[in-house]
C-alpha cells in the first residue's frame, strides 16, 4: 500500500503483491508452469495447445515472472522462459503446515466424539 497526501487529501494506492500462491491460483498459469517444468520454451511454444491469444499468454507469463516462478532470457528475437520450480517449496511448506494443523484438529475432534459416545 502506498499512502500520500495530495492537496490536503489522503490518497491510498494498493500495490498488488505477487507471490507463488497468486501464480498457481490460475489454471492457465499452472499449465504453463507444467509445460516449462519439462524445459525452457519461447512464448510461441508455450502457446501450443492453449486456446488463447498471444497477448493473453504474455500476460500470464508476465505474472509468472513477477511471482518469481519463471525466469526469462532474450535469445535473438525471442524470449525464452524457464521454470523456477524451487519456488513451489513455499507452497509445499504451507501445505505441510496446514496438513499438520488439520490433523491435530481432527484428532482432537475424534477424541471428543469417542468420549461423547462413551457417555
Amino acid at each position: 500500500m502506498v499512502v500520500f497526501i495530495f492537496d490536503n487529501h489522503l490518497v491510498v494506492f494498493m500495490v498488488e503483491r505477487r507471490d507463488v500462491f497468486q501464480a498457481i491460483a490460475d489454471p492457465t498459469r499452472r499449465i504453463i508452469i507444467q509445460k516449462l517444468s519439462r524445459g525452457p520454451l519461447n512464448i510461441a511454444q508455450i502457446g501450443v495447445d492453449l486456446e488463447m491469444s498471444r497477448q493473453a499468454i504474455a500476460k500470464h507469463i508476465k505474472i509468472l515472472n513477477e511471482c518469481g516462478m519463471i525466469s526469462m532470457t532474450q535469445k535473438g528475437r525471442e524470449q525464452v522462459c524457464e521454470a523456477r520450480i524451487e519456488r513451489l517449496e513455499e507452497v509445499m511448506d504451507w501445505v505441510a503446515k496446514s496438513r499438520e494443523l488439520w490433523s491435530q484438529r481432527f484428532e482432537k475432534l475424534d477424541r471428543f466424539l469417542n468420549e461423547t459416545k462413551k457417555r
